[in-house]
């Protein structure tokens, strides 16, 4: 399974991007979808995720400003990210679950930097 993100760059803060990932090389449908990032010098964080019933579950620094979805026809995922701040800088990976796999797979990652 190969993973494409798409939609990081520059904004300042207050502004919006939405990312996308699409899923490709796989004939399974894709169970969870998720969106983690990492800021230089920090850990990879959890950002939000979405259930094929789109169940979502948010990080709480992101709650109320940033959407997940996902359109299953086309295996990808989306987010929606709004009121950016300077601290939502870092590298955005995509990550999806194969139903019936155990293993995650990870996009390549997409930059996101917000300037004050």
């Amino acid at each position: 399974v190969q993973l494409q993100a798409y939609g990081g760059g520059l904004v300042q803060a207050g502004g919006s991007l939405r990312l996308s990932c699409t899923a490709s090389g796989s004939a399974a449908s894709i169970d969870i979808m998720a969106w983690w990032r990492q800021a230089p010098g920090n850990q990879r964080e959890f950002v939000a995720r979405i259930t094929p019933g789109e169940n979502t579950t948010y990080a709480d620094s992101v709650k109320g400003r940033f959407t997940i979805s996902r359109d299953d026809a086309k295996n990808t995922v989306f987010l929606q990210m709004n009121s950016l701040k300077p601290e939502d800088t870092g590298v955005y990976y995509c990550v999806m679950l194969p139903r019936g796999s155990s293993n995650n797979y990870w996009g390549q990652g997409t930059q996101v930097t917000v300037y004050s």
